[in-house]
C-alpha cells in the first residue's frame, strides 16, 4: 500500500489518517519544533502514522492521531487518573490502564523530601502527569507541571469516577470547551477531571448532580454539537422537575 505524503500538516489536521501515511514532512519546516503525541513517529525527515484515527494539532506546536479505543497507551505529558495499587519505600505502583503499571516516585510532588513523602492507601485516586512512557518501560508519573508546581494534580477524594474511551477524553479536554460541558456548567456547579486514558472524576455537593453529569457525558460520545446541547438541556430539565 503506497502511503499519502504533504509537506504541509494542514492538509491532514482533522482527517482520517492511516498508518503508513506521512503527515509532516521536517525538511519543510525550518526552525521549527514540533511535539509528537500518540499514534506518530520520526524516521529522519518524515513523521509518520503509526494507528488509523484523526490527525489533531494543538497550538502551539503538538500532533496526535486521536483514536476511540478502551485501551490507553501512554504517553509522555498526557494528564491521567491513576489508582493506586501499591507502594514501596521509593515508589507507588498505579494503574493508569496501560499495558503495564506505572510508578509515582515517592519525591515526584511539589517540594517533595523524604520527610515529608505523602501517604497513600491502595485505591486512591489521582491525577497525575505522564514524565516518560518508553516501549517495554514501567511509564513513570508525577504530581507536579513540568516547572514543579503541584498545579491540579494530586489525590482526588470523595466524587464519582467511571470510565470510557480515551476518544471521549480527548472530546472532553478539547478547546473550545466541548458542548455537552459547556451546557452543563452554564446550569450547575461541579467539579470535573479527565484523564487522556479513559477516565472522568466527577465532584458536586448533590449526589444527583454527580449522576446527572456522568450520565450526560457517557450519552454525549455519539453525538453531535447541537445533539449534545439538546441532551444535556434535557436532563437538566428533569432536574428542575423533580
Amino acid at each position: 500500500m503506497e502511503s499519502k505524503s504533504s509537506g504541509s500538516p494542514a492538509t491532514f489536521i482533522d482527517n482520517l489518517v492511516v498508518p503508513g501515511d506521512v503527515v509532516v514532512d521536517l525538511s519543510s519546516m525550518t526552525n521549527q519544533t514540533i511535539k509528537l503525541g500518540g499514534g506518530l513517529r520520526q524516521d529522519c525527515d518524515a513523521i509518520s502514522v503509526m494507528k488509523a484515527g484523526k490527525l489533531r494539532f494543538s497550538k502551539p506546536n503538538k500532533y496526535w492521531v486521536e483514536t476511540s479505543q478502551k485501551r490507553y497507551v501512554p504517553c509522555a505529558e498526557d494528564s491521567v487518573l491513576g489508582i493506586v495499587v501499591d507502594s514501596k519505600s521509593d515508589n507507588f505502583l498505579i494503574d493508569i490502564k496501560g499495558p503495564a503499571l506505572a510508578f509515582l516516585p515517592v519525591l515526584a510532588f511539589e517540594g517533595g523530601t523524604r520527610r515529608n513523602i505523602p501517604k497513600f492507601e491502595a485505591g486512591t485516586l489521582l491525577y497525575v502527569r505522564v514524565v516518560k512512557a518508553n516501549p517495554g518501560m514501567n511509564p513513570e508519573l508525577s504530581c507536579t507541571d513540568a516547572s514543579g508546581k503541584a498545579a491540579e494534580f494530586g489525590a482526588l477524594k470523595d466524587g464519582y469516577m467511571f470510565e470510557c474511551s480515551t476518544g471521549l477524553s480527548r472530546m472532553l479536554l478539547s478547546s473550545p470547551t466541548c458542548p455537552v460541558l459547556d451546557a452543563l456548567g452554564k446550569k450547575l456547579s461541579f467539579e470535573i477531571a479527565v484523564g487522556l486514558n479513559g477516565r472522568v472524576w466527577v465532584n458536586a455537593n448533590s449526589p444527583s448532580i454527580v449522576i446527572i453529569v456522568a450520565n450526560a457525558i457517557m450519552n454525549s460520545e455519539t453525538l453531535s454539537g447541537v445533539q449534545q446541547k439538546i441532551m444535556a438541556e434535557k436532563l437538566l430539565q428533569k432536574i428542575q422537575n423533580d
